[in-house]
């Protein structure tokens, strides 16, 4: 089973791909989408929806998991949704299964409490994977920390509870 995790924001989208088999879990890819605060918000969102057209296929995930919105400071709010609106576009013309986590229950399946710090995840997510360092930038940490929430707590595609 792949499972593409995705943290969404205007300026930086975060993802993470992760196998998962059994009780095992490898990184396949990880990474951030960039957009440029001095472009116009209209080709921000054309340059993720062009990114993440050409990531999914390339992944193959057979789901996608992505943070819940919540509010954050207003000014951040407005651009959150309108990632996510990107984004939800590019997974319903792909077809991919969707699965969506609250921030606190990717701390709670991860951790063990809803309410821990993002250095106490990104250790969780550092040790579940074997990663040699923290996956950096945060973003895209936070994306495999979604991932593996969906690999743990989900229902996935096949038919499966999540396992690891």
């Amino acid at each position: 089973m792949r499972i593409l995790g995705l943290d969404p924001g205007l300026a930086t989208l975060g993802y993470g791909c992760i196998e998962v088999e059994g009780n095992d879990c490898q990184v396949c890819d990880f990474g951030v989408i960039l957009t440029d605060a001095g472009t116009p918000v209209g080709e921000r969102l054309q340059t993720l929806y062009d990114d993440l057209t050409t990531l999914i296929p390339v992944l193959q995930p057979d789901c996608v998991a992505l943070e819940r919105f919540f509010f954050y400071k207003m000014s951040h709010t407005i651009e959150i949704a309108e990632a996510r609106g990107v984004i939800l576009l590019v997974l319903t013309q792909l077809k991919c299964p969707l699965l969506e986590f609250a921030p606190a229950q990717v701390k709670q399946a991860l951790t063990g409490h809803g309410n821990a710090k993002k250095i106490e995840v990104q250790q969780w997510v550092q040790r579940e994977l074997h990663l040699p360092q923290l996956p950096k930038p945060d973003d895209a940490a936070d994306a495999l920390a979604i991932a593996l929430t969906a690999g743990r707590l989900a229902d996935l595609p096949t038919g499966k509870k999540g396992k690891i």
